[in-house]
């Protein structure tokens, strides 16, 4: 029988997590799959783990991990991929906005053949002009840049296989990015309309300002999926084009000095093609640097970017594989 993980960052949300154990615990009864709980306390201030460790103290599906401060969404979801065994891995907030009860039709979805399946918040319940509209330009944005077309990127209500999950390397704030770096594997992906509801309890963790931080990561995203393999062939390729328009500009100098008798000293365009001439240099170096870099990169050792407190198991047996009946 298979094992779904099912992996939710928590970060300040202690009204929550009754109720969202409550619904995860209905929506694993309905599952022909063993599953395990994940969840990941991305250095909480108020009692959010305090709550879980009294509601999950008797079930050995879950595992709870702690992180020593907060590190962001991005490695708690970093640390949920590491910590699951399952074959299938599930994602998705604990603000209770991503509706559990949507991850068994995911799953069956998955079951036709897909490696991935990205929830689509098509009815979401936020405020419109905060909210709504800078995710919808922003979709737009990332889906032609990285040309893997979604209309919901931000959603985090995610499922996929495990050898997926597993392969995915996360780091600053690419978690809105798990299908574009999945689809450089060449999985097959899907997408669907899930439901999403208004939040009833704690705050948005998240404002306008994510806007800025999306751009910078959409550029490095753009890098590594394009040339993280081979970045000479960025930098080489501009560096050639700026060396070849200076280059044009002083043979066309050198010309009109010889046949039109035209100084050159004095030319403002004598400026401009050295200056082409040396940025063209300098991308050339950018790129063998790069390429080094990328090298050391590859063949480094694997280092986390998150750093764990604890890690709390339910259960007398934390050895045993999460059985379905045990703690609801």
């Amino acid at each position: 029988m298979r094992l779904v993980s099912i992996i939710v960052p928590l970060y300040n949300e202690e009204d929550n997590v009754q109720y969202l154990y409550d619904e995860l615990c209905s929506v694993a009864a309905k599952l022909e799959d063993n599953v395990e709980f994940i969840f990941v306390n991305d250095g909480s201030r108020d009692k959010t783990l305090e709550r879980m460790r009294e509601i999950t103290a008797t079930d050995n599906r879950v595992t709870i991990v702690e992180f020593r401060r907060n590190f962001g969404q991005t490695a708690a979801m970093a640390a949920g991929f590491d910590y699951a065994s399952g074959d299938i891995v599930a994602l998705l907030d604990g603000d209770l906005q991503n509706d559990p009860a949507e991850l068994p039709r995911m799953i069956a979805k998955l079951d036709e053949g897909y490696d991935m399946v990205a929830g689509w918040r098509k009815n979401r319940q936020d405020a419109f002009i905060s909210r709504k509209i800078p995710s919808m330009l922003a979709n737009r944005l990332i889906s032609r840049i990285t040309n893997v077309r979604l209309h919901d990127y931000g959603c985090s209500l995610k499922v996929m296989r495990g050898e997926v999950a597993k392969n995915i390397n996360l780091y600053g704030e690419m978690h809105r990015f798990i299908p574009a770096l999945a689809e450089e594997m060449g999985i097959k992906l899907a997408e669907m309309p899930v439901n999403h509801r208004p939040r009833l309890y704690g705050t948005s963790k998240y404002g306008i300002s994510r806007t800025f931080r999306v751009i910078l990561d959409l550029l490095t995203v753009k890098f590594f999926l394009g040339y993280s393999k081979r970045p000479i062939h960025l930098f080489g390729f501009l560096g050639l084009i700026s060396g070849f328009i200076g280059t044009l500009l002083m043979v066309m100098m050198v010309l009109q000095r010889f046949i039109y008798a035209l100084p050159m000293g004095n030319r403002p365009l004598l400026a401009l093609a050295v200056m082409m001439i040396m940025i063209g240099l300098q991308f050339l170096c950018f790129g063998l640097l790069a390429e080094v870099s990328v090298r050391t990169y590859h063949e480094s050792q694997d280092k986390k970017i998150y750093s764990v407190r604890n890690v709390f198991r339910g259960g007398l047996n934390t050895e045993d594989r999460p059985k379905k009946v045990v703690g609801c």
